[in-house]
């Protein structure tokens, strides 16, 4: 059975099977950034700068076994979707605002 018929689109693309250091550096920073945007879309609030730092921290940890996870599942993928249908949602929503706020 050959390993890079099992790899995830992005890990694929990373090419981990060639070089496993740069190309997992390469998804993990990937996972990071799709994280930080599903959760800046998704959950955050306003928090002092100590709170933030933490919740980041452990955003950042979580997504160290993520990285692990999302070379042969759709981790990435999956972060991706999220971020498209929460960018959706929040552009439609200020559509929306800014219809309520013309009709007064």
């Amino acid at each position: 059975m050959d390993i890079t018929e099992r790899l995830s689109f992005f890990a694929a693309l990373f090419k981990v099977q060639e070089n496993p250091k740069m190309g997992m550096w390469f998804l993990y920073i990937t996972i990071i950034i799709l994280c930080i945007i599903v959760f800046k879309l998704g959950f955050a609030r306003k928090l002092p700068l100590i709170q933030n730092v933490v919740i980041y921290a452990f955003l950042v940890l979580g997504c160290t076994i993520l990285t692990f996870f999302a070379v042969f599942l759709p981790i990435t993928e999956g972060l991706v979707v999220a971020a498209l249908i929460l960018i959706i949602y929040k552009v439609r929503l200020n559509q929306e605002k800014k219809e309520k706020g013309n009709e007064m």
